[in-house]
């Protein structure tokens, strides 16, 4: 069993992923979704890395102005393929063209994570990085997948969790990360905050 975290603070997303692995992890938290229009944010001139940090501090900041006291927590997730920035799919369509474009060739899933306390000014923001070898999809496994309806919300419009074997031959790096939040990395960025002890998960 996870011992249970002495750090408290606000997850500032959606992603049932996120809170699945917090919540295994023993953190205490509570889940309030930030206001970020994503599509404001620029993906051209920029790298994977520096657009995911950017994301994750503003999610935290728009929730973190709601509750200035509170240490709050952003993430964001997005495949970086030679170069070109992939999040989230917007329908099926473009579901299908990551898809095919993904698991023709070795990627990177990259995650920004941010943390926020505006009482005291803090403000942490780093991300990792996990190379993905995928499996060559058949037709019929690509067809599925876009009939399934798992793509959605997902950052490279596929979710290793839930079909690792099927999708991913072997990985370098976080599972954590490729998840939506790593977790080694958390623990590191909990451990520079001043007054808490970041011992959940271990």
């Amino acid at each position: 069993m996870c011992e249970q975290s002495s750090v408290y603070f606000i997850l500032a997303s959606a992603s049932p992923r996120r809170k699945e692995l917090l919540a295994e992890a023993g953190y205490d938290f509570e889940v309030v979704v930030p206001a970020v229009n994503e599509s404001g944010f620029a993906r051209e001139g920029v790298g994977a890395e520096q657009y995911a940090e950017r994301l994750a501090l503003a999610k935290a900041l728009s929730v973190a102005e709601r509750f200035g006291d509170s240490l709050v927590l952003g993430a964001d997730t997005v495949a970086d393929f030679a170069g070109e920035i992939i999040g989230k799919p917007a329908d099926s369509k473009e579901a299908e063209e990551i898809t095919l474009k993904l698991f023709s060739t070795p990627h990177r899933v990259v995650t920004g994570v941010a943390i926020v306390r505006l009482s005291d000014g803090t403000e942490l923001c780093e991300s990792d990085s996990t190379t993905v070898y995928p499996r060559k999809l058949t037709p019929e496994q690509i067809a599925e997948h876009l009939k399934s309806g798992s793509w959605r919300g997902k950052a490279g419009a596929y979710a290793i969790q839930e079909n690792g074997d099927e999708f991913v031959e072997r990985i370098e790096g976080s599972l954590t990360n490729v998840m939506g939040l790593p977790m080694d990395l958390l623990r590191r960025m909990l451990s520079k905050v001043p007054g808490i002890e970041a011992d959940g998960d271990r």
